[in-house]
């Protein structure tokens, strides 16, 4: 028995090297199977860890050596219930989770075979790692794209309790895997949104932004901030009630990611201020007259493409009123006068110019908004100041119909059919 675990050991090791572990000769020697054998019921914990931990490796490699671990699959689900040591299931699910890792297909494999239920019960006590590997694990089993997981995960018994419970630890590592899991609940499922919203997940979560400054536990924290907020729109009506303390607190927090040195940080910020502003008037003026509204403008001017991006969707939303049907939107003046006379115009004419047609798209709303909405006609001359013309005329004959019929049409009627003919 001691050469069998000794055998093991010496598998491990070698598999656990960091550069160019001998998976694939262990594969064809033909491994999978004896590790299979070595997880039996009734072996001693000692052999069922190291089996565990050998596949935990192989799970870890390229997709096909993922794949051969397929058989062995049922005897990792069945070792993470109670029949099982602590170590011996959360090296399980520590090997569940790099399948899950994998890809959809071997997702659904673990789906249908249940790896769902037990590991959403090694969430349930208090036990420190165990819960940070079965919610590491979770989160790579319900990331989709069906969402039939993550719903059917937020209903498990006792889940939602647990969820809130390890929230409020101040174990970061603990609350960064917890914290994904809500990520993905909260992305896909609208049964799940609806359940967190109604729990202190969100108070909790702006705590956690506020006193923390882990770059891990804040990108996941402030993503399931957002996805609250975008999943839900009551949940910005009904959580983030101007004048209500988490409310500023909400805009507080944001305003410390902008101010972050991290791009990812101020990129979510952005996206989730993004949403906020695309809820009701209220919230717009909220936005506004915070401190976001000048780093914004400044990051519209200097920061990278993909976060000026994110920042023009700000204070595009900023600049209008929710709209009834299909018509155009309608202008909140006050702040468009505003943030055009802050120098934002510039910022969306260069994301007019770009390869991006999302980002064209963005600019070329909001250059509608200012030749529309500016008062005194001011708007056209400003946007021909700003070489606005050249950048719609970009689209003359783009192969994107739907911008090329927006920028054709903004240039025919604020600038005349025979503009730039006679050039």
């Amino acid at each position: 028995m001691q050469k069998r675990v000794n055998a093991l050991r010496e598998l491990r090791r070698l598999l656990s090297r960091s550069e160019f572990p001998p998976v694939e000769a262990s594969l064809k020697a033909g491994a999978i199977p004896i590790l299979v054998q070595c997880l039996s019921f009734g072996s001693p914990d000692e052999q069922l860890l190291e089996a565990a931990w050998c596949l935990t490796n192989i799970a870890a490699g390229k997709p096909e050596e993922t794949e051969a671990l397929l058989p062995a699959l049922p005897l990792l689900i069945a070792h993470l219930g109670e029949r099982s040591s602590l170590s011996v299931s959360e090296q399980c699910a520590w090997a569940l989770g790099n399948v899950a890792g994998e890809g959809e297909k071997l997702r659904n494999v673990l789906l249908s075979q249940g790896a769902l239920l037990p590991l959403a019960r090694m969430m349930l006590p208090n036990k420190g790692s165990t819960v940070r590997t079965a919610a590491w694990a979770l989160s790579n089993l319900i990331k989709g794209p069906d969402p039939k997981a993550a719903t059917e995960l937020i209903r498990v018994d006792g889940l939602l309790d647990a969820i809130v419970r390890h929230l409020k630890k101040a174990d970061d590592e603990l609350t960064t895997e917890v914290a994904w899991v809500v990520v993905y609940l909260s992305a896909l499922s609208n049964v799940a949104t609806g359940m967190l919203v109604k729990t202190d997940v969100l108070q909790l979560l702006v705590e956690r932004l506020a006193t923390s400054n882990s770059l891990q536990l804040l990108i996941p924290v402030l993503r399931s901030l957002g996805n609250l907020v975008a999943g839900d729109p009551n949940t910005t009506h009904a959580v983030l009630v101007p004048g209500r303390e988490i409310t500023d607190h909400v805009i507080e927090v944001l305003v410390k990611c902008l101010n972050s040195e991290n791009r990812v940080l101020k990129k979510e910020a952005a996206w989730v201020l993004s949403n906020i502003a695309a809820g009701s008037v209220e919230h717009k003026q909220l936005i506004y007259s915070s401190e976001a509204v000048p780093l914004l403008l400044r990051l519209l001017s200097t920061a990278p493409f993909d976060l000026r991006k994110e920042v023009a969707y700000v204070l595009g939303n900023l600049c209008v009123a929710p709209t009834e049907g299909d018509g155009k939107p309608n202008l909140i003046c006050e702040h468009l006068v505003s943030l055009v006379g802050r120098g934002c115009l510039p910022g969306f004419i260069d994301l007019v110019r770009s390869a991006d047609t999302e980002a064209a798209r963005v600019g070329l709303q909001f250059m509608e908004l200012v030749l529309r909405g500016m008062p005194h006609g001011e708007g056209p001359k400003l946007v021909e100041r700003e070489d606005g013309i050249d950048a719609m005329e970009r689209f003359q004959f783009h192969e994107n119909e739907d911008l090329r019929n927006m920028a054709n049409g903004l240039v025919d009627t604020y600038f005349g059919e025979d503009y730039g003919l006679d050039d």
